[in-house]
């Protein structure tokens, strides 16, 4: 199972709206099929590792992360690749949340004869599969923040110059993060700034995360790299109710897609932002700020996966903090997050943190 988890892992950032799956076919102790869900969620990884068996499957056991579909979409369901394979046995992580399958695909299994072992290394596979989880169940995708900061929490000088605060090893890891995540995410104030291309880079990704930046009045700039490359790789424009409709026009003739979402406030809703992207298929999103992004996302309760990655350098109070207001009052209003992992990477230190119980 451990092989299989490390396997799904491979189609994260690249499989959605599907569940990143990985399927392991062992036949007397040897492996004789491989599979992960391919990009753009088809085929699954069931019907991979089965066609890589071949004969060999017949009487074999899958291993599996997720319960394997029982109805028919856009290919036939993994439950009925199964059975026609001749598996004997079924070990599988995690039971499917989605309405569609939940416990049919098991139900479908065992009707024919084949011995289901459910929940080995459940709570790995509940990590690796929690933004598909999050979408069917919520309704909105997994949201990583990742924020990059000097030793006292500033992001730019008074003046805004930015790059580089953490040096190219740091930089690397978040083309790593990107990779295995479905969209990046900024703000308007952040694309203005910094002019980015969000693209995951020396890392020979064949698909690129969808670039997402949330701008309230759409004021883009139209010679931006975004918009130089929107018809290459895809870029989705979230606004208010009141973007103006010709900049709506100019952005859709360059190739982006747009999103109205309702505001709170002045601001973009979180909330609806999140449901908006969820219902577009993602499960996975990588916010890169700016600060009042991040602040708005973390003041809803919204950040699941925390990642900092820290230098050894300070900007004084003078500086563009890491975080915009939030509104506290008290220490017991703060999010709080578990400490999951602290490491140097080069001259920086990373640090990632995940959701505390509350």
């Amino acid at each position: 199972m451990a092989l299989a988890l490390s396997l799904g892992r491979r189609g994260q950032g690249s499989c959605w709206p599907n569940p990143a799956v990985g399927c392991v076919i062992v036949q007397n102790g040897r492996i004789v099929g491989r599979g992960w869900t391919q990009p753009g969620g088809r085929p699954h990884a069931e019907p991979v590792a089965l066609a890589q068996a071949g004969e060999a499957a017949r009487g074999a056991t899958a291993y599996v992360t997720l319960e394997p579909c029982s109805h028919h979409g856009k290919t036939p369901p993994c439950s009925q690749a199964l059975i026609d394979a001749g598996v004997a046995r079924v070990v599988c992580a995690l039971q499917d949340s989605d309405p569609r399958v939940s416990g049919q695909g098991f139900d479908m299994l065992r009707a024919a004869g084949i011995e289901v072992t459910v929940g080995v290394m459940a709570d790995e596979a509940a990590q690796d599969l929690a933004g598909f989880f999050l979408k069917v169940e919520q309704g909105r995708p997994l949201v990583t923040l990742k924020l990059a900061s000097s030793f006292d929490g500033r992001i730019a000088t008074a003046t805004g110059e930015s790059k580089w605060i953490t040096g190219p090893h740091a930089r690397r890891a978040v083309h790593a993060m990107r990779a295995c995540h479905d969209a990046v995410l900024v703000g308007a104030g952040t694309a203005r700034a910094d002019d980015p291309s969000l693209t995951v880079r020396d890392m020979g990704v064949e698909r690129q995360p969808v670039r997402v930046v949330v701008s309230r009045h759409l004021d883009l700039p139209l010679m931006s790299q975004l918009a130089r490359t929107a018809k290459d790789v895809p870029v989705w424009l979230c606004h208010g109710p009141g973007a103006d409709i010709e900049r709506i026009k100019a952005w859709e003739g360059l190739g982006a897609k747009l999103i109205p979402c309702a505001l709170h406030g002045v601001q973009i809703d979180a909330n609806d932002l999140l449901q908006q992207l969820g219902a577009s298929g993602l499960t996975r999103v990588f916010c890169e700020g700016g600060s009042a992004l991040a602040a708005s996302l973390l003041a809803d309760d919204l950040v699941d996966d925390l990642i900092g990655f820290t230098a050894g350098l300070a900007i004084g109070a003078e500086g563009l903090p890491s975080l915009g207001a939030m509104g506290l009052d008290r220490l017991a209003q703060a999010p709080r997050f578990q400490l999951a992992e602290a490491r140097p990477v080069g001259p920086d230190i990373l640090h990632r943190w995940t959701r505390a119980l509350r």
